[in-house]
């Protein structure tokens, strides 16, 4: 399976998503000895272990 690449808007749309569940409690999907979500999304989003699927529709 191909890496899909995002442009800007699509990692900040999936950081922000990614970020609200981990403050609500959501497992946290990597080792790591942060404390604030956003970061700990960035470090899952940065080791690709985010289930998260990006639908461009027809370009």
């Amino acid at each position: 399976m191909q890496e899909q690449r995002h442009n800007r808007y699509e990692k900040a749309r999936i950081l922000g998503a990614r970020a609200l569940q981990v403050s609500y409690g959501a497992p946290v999907l990597i080792e790591t000895e942060q404390t604030e979500p956003i970061l700990i999304a960035a470090e899952e989003y940065d080791a690709g272990v985010l289930p998260f699927t990006v639908y461009r529709g027809a370009q």
